[in-house]
């Protein structure tokens, strides 16, 4: 938000709170989960929507059925000259759309994978303006029932928190999706800080704070608290690569560090200098995820 609208939001929440704070918490949630607009915002952004065009041109477009809505996804099938590909399941972050993956797209692609690249509700070719990790998690759960099922998850940022709350099972009326392993790119480790954070810029009193958070209760029925990532890696046990830079300015390489320390299944790998968002297309960083989601074949073939 712009500075003026900040404050004349934080002035609109106070007064508001002063008769019902549990009014100020459900209206901190809805501007919590509004999405940003989708037109490019600039002239890098309409010339990487310009050269993925070719890319995603190949896929073939397919609608996904939820509880509350819909969400569009892309299917690229793997090479037939590869035999039977591993099927992956790609989602980008806040703000982003699977188009501004068609680099990753590709490199995935051509080291034999089968890609099925998501996007959110309120992004890319899927509909609405808001965007909730209860209804990520049902996108997901759509993905998995209409593919059947994932060899590998990659997700960036909120979308790699997503993959973990959905195998973690944190959505009360959603069976958990486990991929064979998991990639999470620049991904937040835990929920809290980013309700905290958004309650402190918006000046919310602590009764106001209260019920925004209670929100996540009333859509999930967890705590959020438990909307914990790497607590949920570090219990599932699957192998997972989390890749991030220490240069990250949206997520605090501390995330990574959570990561890394929650089990022995997690390899953390340091992608320094590619910051939150050019790490998704960094060539470096689509061999590593190839080498890591193959490795187990590659091993067999030795």
């Amino acid at each position: 938000m712009a500075s003026v609208a900040i404050e004349v939001t934080r002035l609109a929440l106070k007064c508001v709170s002063a008769v019902s704070p549990e009014t100020a918490g459900r209206l901190a949630f809805r501007l919590f989960s509004v999405t940003p607009g989708r037109k490019p915002s600039n002239g890098k952004e309409k010339a990487l929507l310009a050269a993925a065009a070719p890319v995603m041109a190949t896929a073939r477009p397919v609608t996904l059925s939820f509880a509350g809505g819909w969400v569009m996804a892309r299917h690229f099938e793997g090479r037939a000259d590869r035999g039977a590909a591993k099927r992956v399941l790609l989602v980008h972050g806040w703000g982003s759309r699977s188009d501004y993956l068609a680099t990753m797209i590709e490199g995935l692609l051509a080291g034999g994978a089968e890609v099925v690249a998501l996007d959110w509700p309120g992004h890319g070719a899927s509909p609405g303006r808001t965007l909730t990790m209860p209804a990520a998690v049902r996108a997901i759960d759509a993905a998995w029932r209409h593919f059947g099922g994932f060899d590998v998850s990659v997700g960036h940022s909120f979308g790699g928190a997503s993959l973990a709350c959905a195998a973690g099972g944190l959505v009360c009326d959603v069976p958990s999706h486990i991929a064979k392993s998991m990639v999470l790119i620049g991904a937040p480790s835990e929920m809290t800080w980013l309700f905290k954070g958004f309650g402190k810029l918006l000046r919310l009193s602590r009764k106001a704070q209260l019920a925004l958070e209670g929100m996540v209760v009333q859509l999930s029925g967890r705590r959020i608290e438990e909307f914990d990532a790497a607590r949920i890696l570090g219990v599932l046990t699957v192998p997972a690569l989390v890749i991030h830079a220490e240069d990250d300015k949206e997520v605090s390489a501390d995330h990574a560090r959570r990561y890394a320390a929650a089990g022995p299944n997690i390899e953390l790998h340091w992608a320094n200098g590619f910051g939150h968002r050019r790490i998704v297309s960094a060539a470096p960083v689509i061999e590593k995820i190839n080498a890591f989601i193959h490795a187990e074949d590659r091993r067999a073939a030795a």
